[in-house]
């Protein structure tokens, strides 16, 4: 069974729970990570959970998003997910947004807690999407998502809403926004 790792108030690691069972009306902090993949013309992979997700349904999202498993560092666990659910390998990752956290609720009390450290990838082709993870993708350009995402004209998970409005405060240009090192990551997401 899939597990997710608890967190303190530091990012530090404090016990695991599954994950199957850790969602709920008063789900506990834990580690997650989000990625966002542009191709080459500078063009968002977006992605829509699948429609029998417990956590959001059927929403649109950034290209993908998880949980590290106990003992797995950030980046790789990201890249354990984007083949699981998108069969995409080979991505260089570059952290942008170490210490994103956020807290949303969903219209039936389920909450989601995470500190959710973001990365940027490259990827010059269409992913595969696991049906089971992904119900559909599409790739927007980013000067026109940022806006749309921001004036709430583009319906997105909660988490992608509070990461735009920090990634566009970086800078316009996606390749433009500064990395951060590895030592930047919550204690229990460093390799």
């Amino acid at each position: 069974m899939e597990q997710v790792v608890l967190l303190d108030e530091s990012g530090t690691g404090i016990g695991v729970a599954d994950k199957a069972h850790v969602h709920h009306s008063d789900t506990p902090l834990h580690l997650a990570f989000s990625s966002y993949l542009f191709s080459p013309a500078g063009r968002l992979l977006l992605t829509r959970r699948a429609l029998h997700k417990k956590t959001w349904p059927g929403v649109w999202t950034n290209t993908c998003c998880g949980h590290p498993e106990p003992g797995e560092d950030a980046a790789s666990a990201v890249a354990r997910r984007l083949s699981d659910e998108l069969g995409v390998t080979g991505v260089r990752l570059d952290l942008v947004l170490p210490a994103f956290r956020y807290r949303a609720v969903m219209d039936n009390g389920v909450v989601e807690n995470e500190m959710c450290p973001v990365f940027r990838g490259l990827l010059d082709h269409d992913p595969t999407p696991n049906p089971d993870e992904v119900d559909d993708f599409e790739w927007v350009e980013w000067a026109d998502f940022v806006p749309a995402v921001l004036s709430g004209v583009r319906p997105i998970s909660p988490w992608c809403k509070l990461q735009v409005e920090e990634l566009a405060a970086l800078d316009p240009d996606p390749w433009a926004w500064p990395t951060a090192p590895a030592a930047a990551l919550p204690p229990a997401a460093r390799p």
